[in-house]
C-alpha cells in the first residue's frame, strides 16, 4: 500500500533552518506532483508548496516564497522542504501529500498523505 512518511521535524529559533523529507513507498513515485501541506492548531489544513513529477515546476504559498524550497529525488522516491528563515506563524504540523492523477504541482486533489511531522519555531 501507498506510505509517506515524513521526517526531520523539531524545535528551532526564529531565523534558523529546517529540512524535512517525505519517504514514499507503494507507488510510482517519480511520475506524480507531490505538495507539502501544514496546519497549526486551530487552524485548517493550507497548502504550503508543490513539486511537479520531474521537478522542474513548483508553487509555492504566499507566506512561504523566497524562504522555502521544496525539491524531490527520484531515486530515493524522496521529497524535501528546506524551510529558511523560520518565523514563529510557520509552527504547525506538516503533511506530505502525493496527487495520483496529477504531474504538474496543483494546490489541491491529492489522495494519499502521510502521517505529519511537528515543526516548532520559538520566538
Amino acid at each position: 500500500q501507498v506510505q509517506l512518511v515524513e521526517s526531520g521535524g523539531g524545535l528551532v529559533e526564529a531565523g534558523g533552518s529546517l529540512r524535512v523529507s517525505c519517504a514514499a513507498s507503494g507507488l510510482t513515485f517519480k511520475i506524480y506532483a507531490m505538495a507539502w501541506f501544514r496546519q497549526a492548531p486551530g487552524k485548517e489544513r493550507e497548502f504550503v508548496a508543490a513539486i511537479s513529477w520531474s521537478g522542474s515546476s513548483t508553487d509555492y504559498a504566499e507566506a512561504v516564497k523566497g524562504r522555502f524550497t521544496v525539491s524531490r529525488d527520484n531515486v530515493k522516491n524522496t521529497m524535501y522542504l528546506q524551510m529558511n528563515n523560520l518565523k514563529p506563524e510557520d509552527t504547525a504540523v506538516y503533511y506530505c501529500a502525493a496527487n495520483t492523477a496529477a504531474r504538474l504541482p496543483l494546490r489541491f486533489g491529492y489522495n494519499y498523505w502521510g502521517q505529519g511531522v511537528q515543526v516548532t519555531v520559538s520566538s
